[in-house]
């Protein structure tokens, strides 16, 4: 008698998709770091110049109607990094007010970004390879130099707060994605969102171990209430859950 050779688990081989492009966002940074960088924004903007980042910006704002905060999720090279050091990590984010400091510095931000705007005249141009050198973000020791402290702020960032303490407590551009989810769900579009069934959990928490937000994924389940500013759609839990009481997919809310 032969045996059968052993399926893939759909559910497995995502998370290891998932996983190797942040890997390989990680890997890009000293390409695309600029691209990405809310202060190259804030430099262009100064000169009325409309830089990567800030083409990036609108587009995640937008695309946030339809995907929310995917992009921490599966594509940001900050996420990879918090991911990469997560086994170090002791805790998660813990509930309450360290989840709000990221509105308050993404006010500061985009009020001194309009204000920049406002003064220079408007936005007069547009340079997607702003500040790179041949389209290369690090070119030269004292910006590698810089980059690799913005590195070291993540990550005691995260190794004090929590997994993915960053994105929870300081991203302010994970504010704008949020903003725009609301916005998305106030009008009701279709999105990619996850669902759930309470009557198939079984209540054992292993949905709440593999979100790397650190969510009470497990009690959202039990009040039939997957939605939440702070998820970052990596589908974690749904693919982990052993009865698939959370599903992954689109409609609306």
């Amino acid at each position: 008698m032969t045996e059968k050779p052993a399926q893939k688990n759909p559910a497995s081989s995502r998370q290891n998709i998932r996983k190797w492009i942040l890997i390989v966002s990680f890997l890009l940074i000293p390409v695309t770091i600029f691209y990405i960088s809310p202060i190259i924004l804030m430099m262009g903007a100064a000169e009325g110049i409309a830089t990567g980042s800030m083409i990036l910006l609108i587009l995640l704002f937008v695309l946030s109607f339809f995907v929310a905060r995917l992009w921490c999720g599966w594509l940001c090279p900050m996420g990879a990094w918090q991911e990469i050091c997560s086994p170090i990590m002791k805790h998660t984010v813990q509930e309450g007010w360290r989840k709000y400091i990221k509105y308050g510095i993404a006010a500061l931000w985009l009020g001194m970004l309009a204000l920049s705007i406002v003064t220079v005249g408007g936005i007069r141009s547009v340079d997607p390879f702003y500040g790179t050198v041949n389209g290369i973000s690090i070119s030269s020791p004292d910006v590698l130099m810089v980059v690799a402290v913005i590195f070291a702020i993540i990550f005691v960032t995260a190794y004090l707060a929590g997994r993915r303490g960053f994105c929870s407590v300081l991203c302010p551009m994970a504010v704008v994605m949020i903003i725009g989810r609301k916005i998305g769900n106030l009008v009701n579009l279709p999105a990619l969102r996850l669902t759930a069934d309470p009557s198939r959990c079984i209540d054992c928490g292993k949905c709440s171990k593999a979100c790397p937000m650190g969510l009470d994924v497990n009690g959202m389940v039990q009040k039939g209430e997957m939605e939440t500013p702070e998820c970052i759609l990596c589908a974690s839990c749904a693919d982990t859950c052993p009865q698939g009481a959370i599903e992954y997919g689109t409609g609306r809310r």
